[in-house]
């Protein structure tokens, strides 16, 4: 067939494009180098019949009410509110650390005494970066951040990151903030949900269409179709597509170890984290996100570890500003010797996106290229 646009890469951002694009009347290649389509956020069944997600939990909400209709067209869903505890001190206390979390750790007046001094300083309900808190001009706030920060966020930061939390973007430690309220949920988007049948099952659904074709174990940089005159979506990583020529764009990657056991549940929520103990940062347990009935159990704990181009895989974009210049110099490159290809996801714009946010970057940029309109494509926040 006549190719109009060529999609490197089979993820949120990729699969969603391709969709897009073949329902404005448009054919479309969609080129995957692994064995699956769905990127990082595949699941499939395991030997012992559990649905896993084989790297690393995937736990969908958004307050966006484009993308939640857009995908609501390839999936029913399971409401799901994620719940996560971490072990400090040998207890395990809610993740965002909370005014329950407060409770569980401090003597009971002692607590009574900070969280009356949350709520009049911060106010009720607000969720408070820490090294935001840890800057309070209040000393008994003061100190509190400083325990939360040793034992919550330090820790668990240099396992991820192998760095120190004032050494990321403040972004980072602003994803899980500090929450004055008892509220125990990881997110608070409106929408909170899984798909029934899995992720990969709502992607077979995006790319079953007639004006789609997908090649998958197919390496774009070996590629027949390299030379093929259609547009192109690349949502592999900017720098490999530069043949690193500036240097590689630092990565962190991940290792995971799964083990099923003969329980029908063995954890209290669906993820443990581990800021202090152990080498891993957490373990989930797959039944309890995918709402799964089975007599077994499958856990997979998370092993932080460096990337190396080439022999692992790019999970998380480094938040620094020096990589950001690096990243900078890439896309000002790519776009000055590659006018007809377009770059977007997780890796090709460097970007630390949630799913929602890579699909509504993904309807943005179809309806920006002839695709369909949609009343709202801002990314979601």
């Amino acid at each position: 067939m006549a190719i109009d646009w060529i999609v490197v890469g089979a993820g949120f951002t990729g699969v969603a494009f391709a969709e897009r694009m073949a329902e404005a009347g448009n054919r479309v290649l969609v080129m995957e180098r692994r064995s699956h389509i769905g990127g990082n956020a595949y699941d499939e069944t395991n030997e012992d019949g559990i649905l896993v997600h084989r790297y690393g939990p995937h736990i969908f909400h958004t307050n966006s009410d484009v993308v939640w209709t857009y995908l609501s067209n390839f999936t029913e869903w399971r409401p799901y509110e994620h719940r996560v505890l971490g072990l400090i001190e040998g207890k395990l206390v809610p993740i965002p650390f909370n005014l329950d979390s407060l409770e569980a750790l401090f003597p009971q007046h002692v607590a009574a005494r900070i969280e009356s001094a949350l709520i009049r300083q911060c106010g009720l309900g607000k969720r408070i970066p820490i090294l935001k808190l840890r800057e309070s001009e209040h000393v008994e706030i003061r100190g509190f951040a400083e325990y939360v920060y040793r034992n919550v966020f330090e820790g668990y930061t240099i396992k991820q990151w192998q760095l120190r939390p004032e050494d990321l973007s403040p972004s980072v430690t602003a994803r899980v903030p500090v929450s004055i309220s008892r509220d125990g949920r990881y997110f608070q988007d409106k929408y909170q949900a899984m798909p029934v049948h899995g992720y990969a099952a709502m992607f077979r659904r995006m790319l079953d269409h007639p004006n789609i074709e997908l090649v998958l174990d197919c390496e774009w940089e070996s590629s027949k179709y390299r030379d093929s005159g259609a547009r192109v979506l690349f949502t592999g990583a900017i720098d490999e597509f530069l043949d690193y020529r500036l240097g590689a764009l630092p990565y962190r990657s991940l290792r995971f170890e799964e083990r099923t056991l003969q329980e029908t549940q063995h954890q209290p929520v669906g993820t443990v984290n581990y800021p202090n103990d152990f080498d891993y940062t957490r373990i989930t347990e797959q039944k309890i996100i995918t709402g799964q009935k089975a007599k077994v159990t499958t856990l997979v704990a998370e092993y932080p570890q460096p990337h190396e181009p080439g022999k692992t895989i790019a999970y998380y974009p480094i938040p620094r500003d020096e990589n950001q210049l690096l990243y900078a110099k890439y896309a000002a490159a790519a776009q000055a010797e590659f006018p007809h290809v377009r770059f977007a996801g997780r890796l090709a714009d460097y970007q630390y996106y949630n799913m929602d946010q890579a699909c509504a970057r993904a309807l943005k940029l179809a309806s920006e290229n002839g695709g369909p309109k949609w009343p709202s494509t801002h990314l979601p926040t």
